[in-house]
């Protein structure tokens, strides 16, 4: 037979429109793209009446594999990215132990991951200050990006993640940029969140609202300022992440209007949630920086929707359900997320602001696959990966545990109501999640190597 697959009927998202056409998938590819295929495949998806846009590219995930696996392995976390949409992401190095800060560190990753993803996947590495001398070894065994903190992070069990002081921050992005890499950064200001912190919780304030004064704006726009200060004198590029401010992109803007390399991304839960909101859903939603008032996340959507953003990511970060107890002080900060990127975004995004659907690909897709070189991802179009999500617009559900494929089946999500639905995941052609069928078949999920 001529091909593997076809798609048949979809409203398929292109850069430059929406059109009704057919897609024929041979040998993992993208073959044919036209108004109608007539010959034969192996199999035929009807697409009528949905949305056919590339699987989402989530350069913000956290899978805890190994030294954390009951927080979240490879195979339940792949599981739920392709329930969600989610054909290939780009792991963090952290919460695994350890963290991925060496190449040795790497290989047990590398290890780990074989056979066990349902979607494609690559890694970073990580600058801590004891590691500058290991990010050429990182680089040369082929991690996508490199990531920092700028805000505190605290661990006494060896191996974790540390962040960074401004020396290493300093002389990191040095060597990166010597390297050609991209640096993604955590920035909050250190001092000043922790500071916060112990205060308010030593004065009993608990309330989201509160929780998002202990970590206030300007820290976020203080990090931002000081990790572009440095690219700029260093040439590194940069990529700042979950950004949840619409000060800290318009600061962003500036720099890159003045010839600083910096891209910039947001969250769906920074979209979809308020500091308001977040008492009634407690500590599942807690997270670092901080979900925002309401008034605040109002900015961020003018943001998104005036296409200051470069893309969306799930900044997917679980763990086992009783880290999640407690008041927002002592649970684990951390949103359980990828399971419900596309459609919940899709839905308020694009369904209640009307958010051109090619825009919101660019979004979730074109974009990252753009900023971290990966050719065959990100795009529908001849001769790329047949990495295809079918988006049902007119169909809705409701979050519930019992459907979440988390190792942790908990998630911020639970309860809510989002009017959209992805019905199918293609992973280089290969169906890897359908709505009645749930997880099909073995996984496929390949390692993307880093390409200069």
């Amino acid at each position: 037979m001529k091909y593997d697959l076809i798609i048949k009927g979809g409203n398929v998202v292109f850069h430059d429109g929406v059109r009704k056409v057919d897609i024929g998938i041979k040998d993992e590819k993208i073959t044919c793209i036209a108004e109608q295929i007539t010959e034969d495949a192996k199999e035929i998806i009807d697409a009528n009446g949905q949305y056919v846009m590339p699987g989402m590219v989530d350069t913000h995930v956290h899978i805890s594999e190994p030294g954390r696996t009951e927080w979240e392995g490879f195979e339940t976390g792949s599981k739920a990215m392709a329930a969600g949409g989610t054909t290939s992401y780009v792991e963090m190095p952290l919460n695994a132990l350890p963290a991925t800060i060496n190449k040795e560190a790497l290989d047990l990753k590398l290890e780990a991951a074989v056979n066990q993803n349902y979607v494609d996947y690559a890694f970073y590495g990580g600058l801590v200050p004891e590691n500058l001398d290991k990010l050429q070894e990182l680089a040369d065994a082929g991690v996508l990006a490199f990531k920092c903190f700028l805000s505190d992070i605290t661990s006494d069990i060896p191996g974790d993640f540390t962040n960074v002081d401004d020396y290493t921050l300093y002389k990191g992005m040095q060597k990166l940029a010597e390297l050609d890499q991209i640096l993604c950064i955590h920035a909050e200001n250190a001092s000043v969140t922790s500071g916060l912190s112990k205060e308010f919780a030593r004065e009993g304030k608990n309330s989201g609202v509160e929780y998002a004064e202990s970590r206030p704006i300007v820290t976020e726009v203080e990090a931002v300022s000081r990790a572009i200060l440095f690219a700029k004198d260093t040439g590194c590029k940069l990529h700042l992440v979950h950004i949840s401010t619409s000060e800290a992109i318009q600061t962003i803007l500036k720099a890159r209007a003045e010839g600083v390399d910096v891209t910039v991304e947001s969250c769906p839960h920074y979209f979809a949630m308020t500091a308001e909101q977040v008492d009634e859903i407690g500590p599942r939603a807690k997270c670092q920086p901080p979900i925002r008032k309401a008034v605040d996340q109002a900015k961020l959507w003018d943001e998104l929707l005036n296409g200051n953003i470069d893309w969306l990511t799930s900044d997917h970060s679980p763990c086992t359900e009783d880290l999640k107890q407690g008041n927002l002080w002592e649970a684990w900060g951390g949103i359980s997320g990828v399971q419900n990127n596309v459609d919940l975004m899709f839905d308020l995004a694009v369904k209640q602001r009307g958010l051109a659907v090619e825009k919101f690909v660019d979004l979730i897709a074109s974009n990252p696959a753009k900023r971290f070189n990966l050719p065959h991802k990100g795009e529908i179009a001849v001769s790329k990966d047949a990495d295809i999500i079918l988006v049902d617009p007119n169909q809705s559900y409701v979050v519930k545990r019992e459907d979440l494929y988390y190792k942790n089946k908990h998630s911020a999500y639970e309860g809510r109501k989002i009017d959209c639905r992805v019905t199918k995941t293609i992973v280089r052609g290969h169906v890897v999640f359908d709505l009645e069928k749930g997880i099909v078949g073995n996984p496929v999920g390949k390692l993307i190597s880093a390409q200069k």
